[in-house]
Parts: structure tokens; sequence; C-alpha cells
């Protein structure tokens, strides 16, 4: 079966909106090489419709600019994008296409077609459903020292929890943390009582 990898820029206190607006000053070539191995390894994005818009309106022109950017906007366009929406949808980037029915049923028998990995950047409702159905296999966090106090989060306060397990972490000379996370079981029930004995007993 396929994975399915969510990417996300996030802030300190939980922000993933707007990125382009604070995240840049930490870019640098780690977070450069961290990109590179969250989607090198795709041949199929999965967005939702607003993420899809915002690059499609952006990497199609850099692509035809052959800047820097060229190589990595090409391989966005060569790739299979499938667009999470409700509402009848028309492309103008080349292989991009619309998931048809539940989204749950739909990605479920995407994950079984054979292929490669399958990516996602941003789309925050569509990473909190698939996480929600057990359906997400790994979530990248690149997570930047800084606090915007506004803007969406990457869980809603009424959410129920997600438990997950860390699988991988690095720390940039930015200062900012590139974790890696995966589905885990229910931590389980704990009390004050079964922390206490962890406690150090230090002035005791």
């Amino acid at each position: 079966m396929r994975k399915i990898i969510a990417g996300l820029f996030i802030s300190l206190d939980g922000v993933v909106e707007a990125p382009d607006q604070w995240h840049f000053p930490y870019f640098d070539e780690e977070m450069g090489a961290a990109v590179d191995a969250t989607f090198g390894g795709v041949d199929t994005m999965l967005f939702g419709r607003k993420t899809y818009d915002s690059f499609a309106g952006a990497w199609p022109e850099r692509e035809a600019a052959g800047g820097e950017d060229a190589a990595f906007a090409k391989a966005l366009g060569d790739a299979r994008k499938i667009v999470v929406s409700h509402r009848p949808l028309s492309f103008t980037w080349r292989n991009s296409e619309q998931l048809g029915g539940d989204l749950v049923e739909a990605v479920t028998a995407l994950k079984n077609e054979p292929g490669a990995a399958i990516g996602m950047s941003g789309s925050v409702s569509v990473v909190r459903r698939l996480l929600a159905a057990g359906l997400l296999d790994e979530l990248h966090l690149l997570v930047h020292p800084i606090v915007i106090h506004k803007g969406m989060r990457l869980f809603a306060e009424d959410g129920a929890p997600v438990p997950l397990k860390l699988i991988f972490s690095e720390t940039f000379r930015t200062g900012v943390l590139n974790l890696h996370y995966a589905p885990a079981e229910p931590p389980g029930r704990a009390t004050y009582d079964d922390a206490k004995a962890h406690l150090s007993q230090t002035g005791q």
C-alpha cells in the first residue's frame, strides 16, 4: 500500500496559515534538503483546492522562467496532482485531476493503486480528515522558532485527541525543528499517582 506523507511549515504556536509571510527568513540549504527528502520520492500530490490554486498560480510560471527553482517546478508539474473539492473544477496545470466521490473511500482506493508515495503540502483541512480516518502515514513538521499569534492552526480546538509517535527529528542551525510523526496507539490511562513515581526526590 502506498504511503501518504504530509509536509507543513508550522510556527511554534501551531499556525500553518500563510507561511509565505513568516517562514522565508528560516529557509536555507538544510530546510531545502528536508523538503527534497519529504517530496523527492513521491509521484502523486494530493491537494485541497485552496492550496492547489496557490500552487497552480505560481509554479507553472516558475518552471517557464527557468530560474533556480525551475527543476522543482518541473517535478511538481510532472507529478500527478489530485485535488479534493466539492465543486466541479477545470484545470490548466498539466497532470491535474479532481478526486471523485467520498474522501475516505477515494483516498483508500488511491493508496491501493500501484506507485510511489503520495505527498501533501499545506491542505490543512484534508490533512486533519485523513489523520482522523487513519489514512495519513507520516506527518513532517518544520517547526519554526517564531510565534505568529493568529491564523489557522494545524489542529482544531474542538477535535478529538490524535496520538502520534516521533519517528525522526533533527535541529537546523536556524533553530527550526524537523519532526516526523506517524500515527500511534492511544497512550492509555494514567493519573498523577502514576506520574509522581517518576518525579525527582531531591529536597524531600
